[in-house]
């Protein structure tokens, strides 16, 4: 249990570290919008928005692949 424990310590403070990397990323290049990439569909009508990320999930998904991938490189 205490493994499980260290484990979401680990993969918390990696969240924080992150967020706080894309935050200061957003404020250093505010043209910069990851999340509005073209592919990303955005439907309005009325009052209600549908925001659906298409594009933003495939880049990040790939990019957690390689970084898994790199990791597991390096631990062998």
């Amino acid at each position: 249990m205490a493994e499980f424990g260290k484990m979401l310590v680990v993969f918390g403070l990696g969240a924080a570290v992150l967020g706080a990397l894309l935050w200061g990323l957003s404020i250093a290049a505010p043209g910069l919008r990851l999340g509005r990439l073209p592919g990303d569909i955005v439907y309005e009508q009325g009052g209600a928005k549908v925001f659906i990320p298409i594009t933003t999930m495939l880049l990040a998904s790939v990019v957690l692949s390689l970084v898994l991938w790199l990791v597991s490189v390096v631990r062998r």
